[in-house]
C-alpha cells in the first residue's frame, strides 16, 4: 500500500545543494511492519517527513495505495495526513491546554471518524483509563507518549509512521510503549513504518532496512 520509488531530497547548503536522499527505493504492505535504522543524518527522518507528507521531494514518487503524494499541493497533502496518515513523534506533540481524553479524540474528531467505542478501547488498552481528565504536563513521558498513540490510532489511519517513538523514554517503558502500540496497531490493520536507532526495537518488526547516506544499502 506504500511505495517509494527514486526518491530524491537535498538541502540548500553554504555551498549549494546537500544531498540528503540520493534515490530511495521501497514498499510497505498493508497490516505490515518495517523499521528504517541509521546513522544520524542518514536522512531517516527527512523520508518519513516526505512520506508523511510534511515536506515535498525535489524528485521521485510517494505511492499511498496508487495515489502519489509528491503530486499534491499543501492543501491535499493536508487532507490526506488528517484522513489515512498517522504520525507518532519523539516529543509527543501533546496540546496543553487539552485533557488526555480530548487529546486522544482530537485527531479523529478532525477526520471526521471519531468512534467513542474505539476510543474508550484505546484509553483502556493504553492503561489510561484513570487519567483521562489530566493534562499533558500531570502526565509521566511514558503516559504522555500512550497519549501521542492513542490520538494517532483512534482516527484508524491506513499507515501509521513512528520516529524514534521510544527515544525520549527509559528502557522499561519504551519496552512496554512499543508493545502497547504493536499490538494496537495489528488491531487496526495498519501499515507501520517506524524510524529508529536502536537495534531492538528494530528487531521487533517484520522487516527491516538501513539508509546510509542516503541510499538503502541491499
Amino acid at each position: 500500500m506504500l511505495k517509494v520509488e527514486k526518491l530524491k531530497k537535498s538541502f540548500a547548503g553554504a555551498d549549494g545543494p546537500v544531498p540528503v536522499l540520493r534515490g530511495v527505493d521501497l514498499s510497505l504492505e498493508a497490516g505490515h511492519t518495517l523499521a528504517l535504522t541509521g546513522d544520524s543524518g542518514s536522512g531517516k527522518s527527512t523520508l518519513l517527513h516526505l512520506i508523511g507528507g510534511l515536506d515535498t521531494a525535489d524528485s521521485g514518487h510517494i505511492l499511498l495505495d496508487g495515489t502519489d503524494i509528491t503530486t499534491m499541493d499543501d492543501r491535499a497533502r493536508a487532507k490526506l495526513r488528517r484522513n489515512s496518515i498517522g504520525v507518532i513523534f519523539q516529543q509527543f506533540n501533546l496540546i496543553p491546554s487539552l485533557d488526555l481524553a480530548a487529546n486522544i479524540a482530537f485527531q479523529a474528531r478532525l477526520a471526521g471518524t471519531y468512534d467513542a467505542d474505539w476510543t474508550d478501547e484505546l484509553t483502556r488498552r493504553l492503561g489510561l483509563a484513570d487519567h483521562r481528565t489530566k493534562y499533558p504536563e500531570q502526565l509521566s513521558g511514558g503516559q504522555q507518549q500512550r497519549v501521542a498513540i492513542g490520538r494517532t490510532l483512534a482516527a484508524r489511519p491506513r499507515l501509521v509512521l513512528a520516529d524514534e517513538p521510544t527515544g525520549n523514554l527509559d528502557e522499561t517503558s519504551g519496552a512496554e510503549v512499543l508493545s502497547l502500540m504493536l499490538d494496537l496497531v495489528g488491531d487496526t490493520g495498519a501499515a507501520l513504518l517506524v524510524v529508529t536507532h536502536s537495534r531492538d526495537l528494530a528487531s521487533k518488526m517484520e522487516r527491516q532496512l538501513h539508509l546510509r547516506q542516503g541510499v538503502i544499502e541491499r
